[in-house]
């Protein structure tokens, strides 16, 4: 008997409940917010969790589990269920914490999705699978795995504190880090294997 993927389980609860806030029940959405300045004074510790795993949009939300849906599976396998559970709440956490650090001051910011977490897995796939290739919607050629990773973070670096907007590149940018220094410090062998990949 096989035991129930933990992608599936997150990525079942993400759909659900997204959708149940999109389509059902709007409320759900502005009390799963994360509110750094509030976090505290407030005690809305639910929303550290809750906030990812809802989505502004069906946009938003189709982004995000595709990402998930396509990267997820084949991590899982490779790290473990286990592992792959504590990278994705390590993921959620870190990229909150990032959030709350460089807004705790601003009581009209909020945001929430699963982006965090998932650029978690991401970046932790390309270290198990460097020779894979990634596209992105606007640009329909593939993109090694590490000139995308290094692409990305430094995009995502300079947004964070050059943009205004309603994205959240602190935690997009939090969760890759998270993503690759989890399997540094979980499974340095296989960041062994892709350096010695790479250096050819």
């Amino acid at each position: 008997m096989h035991s129930v993927s933990v992608c599936a389980l997150i990525l079942g609860a993400i759909l659900v409940a997204s959708l149940a806030g999109l389509l059902v029940a709007p409320a759900l959405i502005e009390r799963s917010l994360l509110r750094p300045y509030w976090l505290l004074p407030k005690r809305q510790y639910g929303t550290i969790v809750s906030s990812a795993f809802m989505h502004a949009s069906l946009a938003h939300l189709a982004f995000n589990a595709i990402t998930l849906w396509s990267f997820g599976f084949q991590l899982e396998r490779a790290m473990g269920s286990a592992r792959f559970a504590a990278l994705y709440a390590t993921g959620i956490l870190v990229s909150d914490w990032g959030t709350w650090l460089k807004h705790r001051t601003d009581p009209a910011y909020a945001c929430l999705g699963a982006s965090g977490a998932i650029l978690a897995v991401l970046f932790a796939s390309i270290v198990y699978f460097p020779t894979q290739s990634l596209y992105l919607m606007l640009l329909p050629v593939p993109i090694p795995a590490p000139l995308f990773a290094v692409g990305y973070l430094g995009y995502t670096w300079y947004a964070a504190r050059r943009m205004r907007g309603r994205v959240n590149h602190d935690a997009h940018f939090s969760g890759a880090i998270t993503g690759l220094v989890f399997v540094a410090l979980t499974d340095p062998e296989a960041w062994r294997r892709t350096i010695a990949l790479l250096l050819g």
